[in-house]
């Protein structure tokens, strides 16, 4: 019975995260794992609304206008980073470099060329019947291109705007930690539920918004949502940090 007990409370208890050199591996399969999530919910969404005609503009327009935004804030908005000595030529690099592999180096560009020219008679069935689907998925396939490129130019201005999420999570430590010595030295009240709830919703809120922007199927300026996940983020670490506990 004591064994089973002991099993039991260890099956019970959560497993902690790993630590160190593990917890950066870790953590870095979590970044990973999040864009690739963002990439595969673009492509599928932008299928679904190319599919249904939930957008104004027909087949793959839709994607190449929404590239050709972001470019457009990138150029406008984006013209200074502590990263990059030029994002706009960075941007323009990056996504000329993926065109590049992705439509030429590939000969998709050439195989939707063929595909659109009249087969010569006495064609095969096979041949006939491939082209036929070429033409008929070529919105998607172009879609499914442009939104990789679309993925692409967002991940680079996330990139160019992570020093806002590092600014208010230190707003957040310095403003927490003012509380808890206000807390220590006044003798109030100390909950570890809510510092440990604080803490769990860290990580989720800066995942979210690389996860929300990246997934979004329309153009919206990256303030819009970056705005408010890097304030939540600076909210939580601020209760993490005001609901440590007063003694180490």
């Amino acid at each position: 019975m004591a064994e089973q007990n002991r099993s039991t409370q260890s099956q019970a208890r959560p497993q902690e995260a790993p630590k160190g050199i593990l917890g950066l591996f870790h953590k870095a399969k979590l970044a990973v794992g999040v864009l690739f999530l963002s990439l595969v919910m673009s492509i599928i969404i932008e299928c679904a609304g190319i599919a249904f005609d939930w957008w104004d503009e027909k087949g793959y327009l839709h994607a190449e206008a929404m590239l050709q935004v972001e470019l457009g804030w990138i150029s406008s908005d984006f013209t200074r980073s502590l990263l990059l000595s030029d994002p706009v030529q960075a941007a323009q690099r990056l996504t000329h470099a993926g065109y590049e592999w992705m439509f030429v180096k590939t000969g998709f560009l050439e195989w939707i060329v063929r595909a659109r020219e009249p087969l010569p008679q006495g064609s095969s069935a096979i041949k006939v019947y491939s082209n036929n689907l070429v033409v008929a998925i070529e919105d998607y396939l172009l879609a499914t291109l442009y939104v990789t490129l679309t993925f692409l130019v967002r991940l680079v201005i996330l990139t160019l705007t992570s020093p806002l999420f590092v600014m208010a999570a230190l707003v957040g430590l310095v403003d927490g930690l003012v509380r808890r010595d206000i807390r220590r030295f006044g003798a109030g009240r100390e909950s570890s539920f809510v510092y440990h709830h604080s803490k769990r919703l860290i990580g989720p809120l800066f995942f979210s918004a690389w996860l929300i922007y990246l997934s979004l199927p329309f153009s919206v300026h990256p303030n819009w949502v970056l705005l408010p996940c890097a304030a939540l983020l600076g909210l939580a670490v601020s209760i993490t940090a005001g609901s440590f506990k007063k003694y180490l």
